[in-house]
Order: C-alpha cells, then structure tokens, then sequence
C-alpha cells in the first residue's frame, strides 16, 4: 500500500497535459474483441485500470502491449476468444463489466463475476441485464457470476433505460453491433465517452446513430467488424480536476489538450466562484486569484454537473468565503470524502443527497484516507490548500484514474510524494 505526503500551502502554476480518457479507454479495449486482428488506441493514460483491463483481455486469448511513452494500446484479438473472465481481476475494476456485451454477441456466451471498483454505492446491473434479455439473451447470476447466452445470437430491439446509464448504454450498444435487425436505445446516456466509444465501433463497420443523444440506434451487421487505429477522446473528468485544482490553491493552471466544450457546467460554477477561464486553441486555462465564493451544484447526467467532480467542488467550498449546498443524486456513497475532509478542519454537514458546506479560512493537514479515485484525488488537493502537512492513505485509488498525479503536481510547484504506507485499514 501508499499514501500520498502533501506540504500544504501550496499555489499550483504551469501547464498540465490530460491524454485519454478513462471511462472512454477501457470500454473501447473492450470494443476490440468484436474484430480479430490488432487494434491500436492512442493518447492511452498510463494508470492503474488500463493495467487491469489489459490482463482481463490477456486472459480471454487477447495478447496486449501497452507503451506508456508512446501513450498507446496495441491489442491482439484472435479468432478464438474465450468466454469466461475470472473474479481475481474482475474484482479490481468495474468496467471489467464491459467486456458482457462484446462476448456475448461475438461468442454466443459470456461469464463475468460480478465487478468490484470504486467504494461509491449501489451500482446495479439491472439495466444492462433487461437489454440483454430484451436482445434475446438469457441471463442470470450464479456462483458469483454474470452468466449470459445467446446461441442463437441476438437479435434487434427497442431498449428503454429507466436512467441514462452509460454502463447500461454501453453494453447494449455494444452487443446490438452484431446483432440481426436494429436496436433502438431510448433514454441513452449522452457523455462525451459514449460518442467516443460510437464513433469507434462505426470506424470499425458499425452502424450506428445518435450517440450523444437520449436515442441511439444501431444497426446490426454480419460478421465480425474490423480492427482500427483510434485515438481516445480527452479526459473530461481529468481535465476537470486539474481546473478545480487550479481553483483550491488559487493558482494558474492552462489544461492542455483539456476540452472545455465538455465541461460547460463545471467550468460556469468555477467561473461563479471567482475563477477566470480561458479557452484557447490546445485547452484552456483556469486562474484563481481571490479567496473563493460558494456554489451550489447538483449532480446529474451528463450534460449535467458530473457526479466523479463533485468531491472537488466540496473541496472548493470548504474554502469558500460562505456557504453553498451540493446535491448528490447519483451515488449515495460519494459524500463518505466529506467525512474525511472534515478531519482537515472543513465544515460540512451532510444529510441523505445534500451537503451543506460552510467555507473556513484556512485547512489544517491531518491523515485521511481515500474511498474512491475522485476522493482520493481531492483529497490531495484540499491537502495542497491546507497548512502543514497531510497524508491521503489508500493513493491506489487515484493511480487507478490520474496518469503520474503526484508528479504533475511537483511539475506545477507542489511538494508531494508517493510513500509506502504501513497502516493496516484502509477502503476496499
């Protein structure tokens, strides 16, 4: 195990490069099995869960390079795949869940043991479960596993998702490209990472409409899609991140390869707590010069406040000159960072979905413990804000979602190491 030591006190100044985005990348390595041959993605992050992801593949039959310098993903894809996926790295990464649609609609069968991840609450898979079933597939759990078949294979149908689920969306999505007739995917989850992951599987025969969009439809085709060379779509939540980072420290931050046109909500509340925003040619750029007004978010969907940037704004707000409220509408587990923030000194009092956070002037460093990879990471930087020193216990969650963090942040003037860490409790 490591932990994170933060000198507080800090004002972070340069520039930052954000590359591909992780909620896009381990879905479109999951995409490769439906074309044998190699695939190539680029702008790859170098982080924790493409590690994961790539052994998941190894173990169906896939042989993957990954090349940290040059930022790429080089998957091999057989023609024979393997159908079962075994719970020992199921259980690390939750979008190992992605690899359900692609097998079922290329092998007829798949087994997934349920998938661990992010500490966050309930996460269920009943969504991708009635899509399935919708398609044709029987699917039931048993033994610690998602058991899907389709011997028949799958075919066309009208998928309406009771929430814009983007895990959901994905799985259906991407089983219907194999399947015979259209699939129509009503109320569909609209991110940035779904168009991705679309325009990835059309550039590899698909027939798909709509992505980013509440309706998708897809059009199935014969045969197995063809392998490609993709580059991965920005990281928004990243980039985010490094923009409220910009704005806890009152700092300078220009985000390079960062797309602003992704986070219009995120980048107005900044704005509304003081935060002067420039967008430019390669990204854009976050300055913070004065102590910051309180906003009040809501999360939901995107194009919504998105819920993985909610314990930044906390953290925002914990130094605000005021008080704000923030809305958790879509995992009831996200507010256990604001426990730990207030071992910093902060002032938040949370009840079911809302926080109310009152601004202090000043943190004070203290141990915590990250929950999650978005806790973890903000946490860090509220240390950053705070006088003295903190550690942040449980730094695997933020390798699993941010490329080198600690060394970003040395990079734009900040005194942070990665330690080893004896103690003995830590989240799952």
């Amino acid at each position: 195990m490591e932990r994170f030591r933060i000198a507080g006190e800090a004002r972070l100044e340069g520039v930052v490069q954000v590359a591909g985005a992780k909620n896009s990348v381990l879905k479109l390595m999951a995409a490769a099995l439906l074309a044998e041959g190699t695939t190539v993605l680029r702008l790859v992050p170098s982080i924790l869960d493409v590690t994961f992801m790539a052994q998941l593949l190894d173990t169906l039959g896939c042989s993957v390079k990954v090349d940290a310098d040059a930022q790429t993903a080089t998957i091999a894809v057989p023609g024979d795949v393997r159908h079962q996926c075994d719970y020992e790295l199921v259980r690390k990464l939750r979008a190992s869940i992605s690899v359900l649609g692609p097998l079922l609609a290329r092998c007829g069968q798949a087994e997934v043991a349920l998938p661990g991840g992010d500490n966050i609450g309930s996460r269920g898979l009943n969504m991708h479960v009635a899509g399935l079933e919708a398609m044709g597939a029987k699917v039931h759990i048993e033994h610690g596993f998602v058991i899907a078949e389709a011997p028949q294979g799958l075919h066309g149908a009208e998928v309406w998702l009771d929430f814009p689920s983007v895990g959901a969306t994905e799985t259906i999505m991407m089983a219907a490209v194999l399947a015979r007739g259209t699939t129509i995917i009503e109320n569909a989850a609209r991110e940035p990472e779904i168009q991705d992951i679309a325009k990835m599987l059309v550039e590899m025969g698909a027939q798909i409409e709509g992505a980013g969009s509440p309706r998708i439809v897809v059009t199935g085709v014969t045969g197995l899609l063809k392998p490609v060379d993709h580059t991965v779509v920005a990281d928004r939540i990243v980039s985010g991140s490094w923009a409220f980072a910009a704005a806890i420290t009152k700092g300078d931050v220009t985000i390079a390869n960062g797309r602003a046109d992704h986070l219009e909500l995120p980048l107005d509340k900044l704005h509304k707590a003081g935060a002067e925003i420039s967008v430019l040619e390669s990204g854009f750029r976050v300055q913070m010069k004065e102590r910051p007004k309180p906003v009040d978010v809501v999360t939901l969907p995107y194009p919504g406040f998105a819920t993985d940037l909610q314990a930044f704004v906390i953290a925002l707000n914990a130094l605000s000159d005021g008080a704000a409220m923030v809305t958790e509408n879509l995992f009831e587990g996200r507010f256990t960072f604001a426990q730990e923030l207030t071992r910093l000194g902060a002032q938040i009092q949370t009840d079911g979905h809302h926080a109310v956070v009152r601004g202090v002037p000043r943190l004070s460093g203290a141990p915590v413990v990250a929950s999650d990879i978005r806790a973890g990471a903000a946490l860090v930087l509220a240390g950053l804000a705070a006088e003295g020193e903190t550690l942040v216990s449980a730094a695997h969650h933020v390798h699993r979602g941010y490329t080198d963090f600690a060394g970003n942040l040395r990079r734009l003037g900040a005194d942070v190491t990665v330690e080893p860490d004896d103690a003995e409790l830590y989240w799952n």
